[in-house]
């Protein structure tokens, strides 16, 4: 029997969290809804920034989950992950945007979680 520590399972959910929201978020990205052409705009954004962004979002969603059964993958993906949602925060916070810069708050420090629990599984 497979012995899986509360651990690894905080890990696990995060993870499956985190990877669902950055798939969701690169699919909205991906059909440039009025929603989001509108909020990368006031960000500042170019539009040319958006198949990278898209792409940022899916590789860390699929590092976090190969991350699961390769440690270090999973932390440089929620490194990355981190940078990512630090620098969302930054730029709603550069407009004056506080109301949209709480959710990428939230999504750093779940990123930051990502790497204490993956390490702390190692």
């Amino acid at each position: 029997m497979i012995e899986v520590s509360a651990m690894f399972v905080a890990l696990a959910a995060v993870t499956v969290f985190m990877s669902a929201l950055l798939l969701v978020s690169a699919g909205a990205k991906s059909l440039r809804t009025r929603h989001i052409t509108e909020q990368m705009s006031t960000l500042g954004v170019p539009q040319h920034m958006m198949a990278f962004l898209i792409a940022a979002q899916i590789a860390g969603a699929a590092g976090a989950i190969a991350g699961l059964w390769w440690g270090s993958i999973g932390i440089a993906a929620a490194i990355g992950l981190t940078l990512y949602f630090a620098g969302a925060v930054a730029f709603h916070l550069r407009v004056g945007d506080r109301k949209g810069a709480y959710p990428a708050v939230v999504l750093t420090m779940a990123s930051v979680a990502l790497i204490v629990l993956r390490t702390a599984t190692l």
